[in-house]
């Protein structure tokens, strides 16, 4: 099994830098939960102590943004065997405490991915992903694959179905708020996930992504 080296760091800009989750920033990572996901169901959020458990399981694959040492985004990963079957965020993450987190699995998951709402538009999500490639790539991996939810369903849903929007998405003729910026980050749409959160702004609807290693973001 590869480990990484060192902690990753990358200043942005003074003051602003993507690095590795430490212990502190849990309390953080748990308020952020509630601005960044307003619609999640409740128990969907993760929690301090389940943030502070993933460190215990895989730290490598934890990162946060901060600005003067505030969390401002984050991102929270484990490794995992590359499948198109259906699953929900609860499966998949063991409700939350990520203890399906594989050491040999030659993917990267991305299970959980957010920026302050004053804080996007900038780019940050970008880093967050390349952060996470990188580590990926020093664990010797094949790329990283998620479940991007379908942000932009919920308001249509009444006129159309998650299937032909999902068609539409991958064919440009839709614009996803958070679906078609991951394809613009160079992610591929795989198959349509319906129920994988409880969210009306998504329908419940994700779609399964991913990107190989080869690629850079």
């Amino acid at each position: 099994m590869k480990t990484t080296t060192s902690p990753y760091y990358q200043q942005l800009q003074p003051g602003m830098a993507v690095q590795q989750m430490l212990q502190q920033h849990a309390a953080q990572l748990e308020a952020l939960q509630q601005i960044v996901f307003p619609t999640l169901a409740v128990e969907e959020w993760i929690k301090a102590e389940q943030f502070l458990h993933h460190l215990t399981i895989f730290p490598e694959g934890q990162f946060v943004v901060t600005n003067n040492n505030q969390v401002i985004g984050m991102t929270s990963c484990m490794r995992a065997n590359f499948s198109t079957e259906q699953h929900t965020f609860k499966q998949i993450s063991a409700g939350g405490w990520f203890t399906n987190h594989n050491p040999e699995g030659d993917w990267l998951y991305g299970l959980d991915m957010g920026v302050h709402p004053e804080y996007r538009g900038r780019g940050l999500a970008r880093h967050l992903y390349r952060a996470r490639h990188q580590v990926a790539r020093a664990l010797g991996l094949k790329g990283q694959y998620t479940v991007g939810m379908m942000n932009g369903y919920g308001a249509v849903a009444g006129s159309i179905s998650a299937e032909q929007y999902f068609e539409e998405l991958k064919q440009g003729k839709i614009k996803d708020p958070t679906i078609s910026a991951q394809m613009k980050i160079g992610f591929e749409p795989v198959s349509l996930v319906p129920d994988y959160l409880t969210d009306p702004a998504c329908g419940n609807y994700g779609v399964l992504i991913k990107i190989d290693i080869d690629k850079n973001i």
